[in-house]
């Protein structure tokens, strides 16, 4: 029998580098599938540090102690004043933690004149002032004021995950209007 003298082992090299070929692409789809996985992985870190730190602000400008106290908002503060601990997973170890930092400040205040008070609205005749006097320029006389004040404040929010330490920084205003002496301490 008569071999061809150009098929020595052509076949065998041909079949190791397609093997070759083979492995690579098992190896690249693998790699993409893990690194798919972690960036889900990490915007799933960071949408509930971003939940928690919504969350925190929400807490913070739905009481009334953010225009009383803002450096103590927080009834139950988990580290220190001003910082709230989210349990995720709700295995009972603090996953994310917020911190509201610097303390909600207020930006302006504006006295609201007895005449601007809409006595309709909820609350607002508890802002009304009666009016005695009507001597203005006199000392003692009155400014037309009302008790209530509107005021424009910021809340700053740092949220960090323990395990992954994603961190987000939530800032947003709020306009509140309170009581002038409640605010008297803490607006311009």
């Amino acid at each position: 029998m008569n071999r061809p003298s150009s098929q020595q082992g052509m076949t065998l090299i041909v079949g190791l580098i397609m093997l070759t070929l083979m492995t690579l692409m098992a190896i690249g789809s693998f790699n993409i599938g893990r690194v798919s996985m972690e960036i889900i992985g990490n915007m799933q870190s960071r949408n509930e540090v971003l939940a928690a730190a919504n969350g925190a602000v929400q807490e913070a400008i739905s009481t009334f102690r953010m225009v009383q106290t803002p450096n103590t908002v927080f009834l139950n503060p988990c580290v220190n004043n001003n910082t709230r601990c989210v349990d995720i997973n709700a295995d009972g170890i603090n996953d994310i933690t917020v911190v509201l930092a610097p303390a909600p400040f207020c930006l302006r205040s504006q006295a609201i004149s007895n005449a601007a008070l809409n006595l309709a609205a909820p609350g607002a005749a508890a802002c009304a002032v009666q009016v005695d006097q009507t001597s203005f320029g006199i000392a003692g006389g009155v400014s037309g004021n009302s008790l209530c004040a509107n005021s424009v404040w910021e809340v700053n929010a740092i949220a960090t995950d323990a395990l992954t330490q994603a961190t987000i920084t939530v800032t947003e205003g709020v306009a509140v209007v309170a009581s002038s002496a409640a605010i008297a301490t803490s607006c311009p």
